[in-house]
C-alpha cells in the first residue's frame, strides 16, 4: 500500500472516482444523510479555491484506491490551520492500520505547512468518533443536524408564522447569483462570522473571488439553489440572506438549507423568519417533489434553533468539530 498525492490541476478520473467511492462506502455506516454527488464532491473537496489550496492523497493498494483524504489550507485568513475533508478507509481496508498511517501523514503535511490546528468532522457517535479520540483531538464544537419532512408540513400553519416586516423587502432567485450581486453576497457572508466556532478559529474573508466562485461552482457541481436576500427599503441595503440547495437532477428528494444570516444593524424585526419561511414556501411551489430538508447548526445556535424547531424540524443526528494543536 502506499500514499500518493492526487494532481489537483490534473486530476485522474479514476483516483477521483475511487476515493469518492471510499469515502461513501466508510460514511454509510454512521451518515444516514444525503451524500454529496460525485460532481460536487470533484468541484468542492478535490480542486483548488481562491480563498485556499487544498491536497487529496489517495491510499492504493493493487491498484485501487482504498482510502485517502482531503486537506483544505486557507490563504485568505486562518492560515494557522488545516481542515480535513474527507477522510476515508474502504471498510473492508478498516482495522489494519491504514487510517492510522494516513492520519500520521496529515500531520506531516500540516507541519510541512507550518500549521498549528487540525479541524475534522465526525457524528458524534461511530468509528470517526472514536477514530478521532483515540487520536487525541478533543471536541471543539457540536452541531445538530434538523430535518423538515415535507410530506408531513402544516403548509397553511407555516404560511400563517410569517411576520410583516416594515421598512424590508424580499428579493429572490433560483440558480447561482449573477457577478452583479456578488458584491451584495461579500457584504452578506460577513455576517456568518457571528456564528458559533471554535474558538482558534479567526474570522473568514469572504472575499468577491471566493464568493464568484462559489457561484461558478453550482453548476458544475451538480446543484441548483434558490436563495431570497432581505433589503432595507429606503436604500436597497442588503440585510438578510438564506438559501437552499439541493441535486440538480432531483433524483434524491432532499435538499440542504444553507446559511441563513441578519447583519447586526437590521437584527431585532423576525428577518431570520421572514426569510426562512418565505424561502421554504417558494421551494415548495416550484420543486413539489422534494420530501426532506436537512440543515446544521452549532447546538450553541439558540436563536436559529428556535427558528427551526418553530418550523418543524426535528433532530436528526448530531457531530462533534474536533481540534487537535499540533
Amino acid at each position: 500500500m502506499r500514499i500518493q498525492p492526487i494532481d489537483l490541476d490534473d486530476p485522474p478520473e479514476e483516483m477521483v472516482a475511487g476515493l469518492y467511492d471510499a469515502y461513501v462506502a466508510a460514511a454509510s455506516a454512521d451518515d444516514p444523510g444525503p451524500q454529496p454527488p460525485l460532481p460536487r464532491f470533484r468541484r468542492d473537496f478535490c480542486a483548488h479555491r481562491p480563498g485556499g489550496r487544498a491536497e487529496v492523497w489517495g491510499a492504493v493498494e493493487d491498484g485501487r484506491v482504498v482510502g485517502g483524504y482531503g486537506l483544505s489550507l486557507p490563504l485568505l485568513d486562518n492560515t494557522h490551520l488545516g481542515t480535513i475533508f474527507p477522510f476515508a478507509v474502504r471498510p473492508e481496508h478498516q482495522r489494519r492500520g491504514l487510517g492510522t498511517e494516513l492520519f500520521g501523514h496529515v500531520l506531516g503535511r500540516l507541519r510541512h505547512h507550518g500549521r498549528r490546528l487540525l479541524l475534522a468532522e465526525t457524528p458524534v457517535t461511530g468509528a470517526g468518533a472514536r477514530f478521532a479520540r483515540a487520536r487525541g483531538m478533543e471536541v471543539a464544537l457540536v452541531e445538530a443536524r434538523r430535518m423538515l419532512d415535507l410530506r408531513k408540513v402544516d403548509w397553511a400553519a407555516l404560511e400563517r408564522m410569517i411576520p410583516e416586516v416594515a421598512g424590508y423587502h424580499v428579493e429572490r432567485f433560483s440558480g447561482p447569483a449573477g457577478p452583479e450581486l456578488v458584491p451584495d453576497l461579500v457584504t452578506l457572508m460577513g455576517g456568518m462570522n457571528d456564528a458559533p466556532r471554535d474558538s482558534g478559529v479567526e474570522d473568514s474573508n469572504f472575499s468577491p473571488e471566493r464568493l464568484l466562485h462559489r457561484e461558478e461552482g453550482i453548476v458544475p457541481g451538480g446543484r441548483t439553489c434558490y436563495t431570497s436576500i432581505a433589503r432595507r427599503d429606503s436604500d436597497g441595503a442588503p440585510a438578510g440572506y438564506t438559501r437552499i440547495y439541493l441535486d440538480a437532477d432531483r433524483s434524491d428528494g432532499w435538499a440542504e438549507q444553507a446559511d441563513t444570516t441578519v447583519l447586526g444593524a437590521h437584527r431585532g424585526h423576525r428577518l431570520g423568519l421572514l426569510l426562512k419561511l418565505g424561502n421554504l414556501l417558494w421551494l415548495r411551489e416550484r420543486e413539489p417533489h422534494l420530501e426532506r430538508v436537512i440543515t446544521w447548526n452549532a447546538t450553541s445556535n439558540s436563536h436559529m434553533l428556535a427558528i427551526n424547531e418553530a418550523m418543524g424540524f426535528e433532530l436528526f443526528d448530531e457531530w462533534n468539530e474536533w481540534r487537535m494543536e499540533v
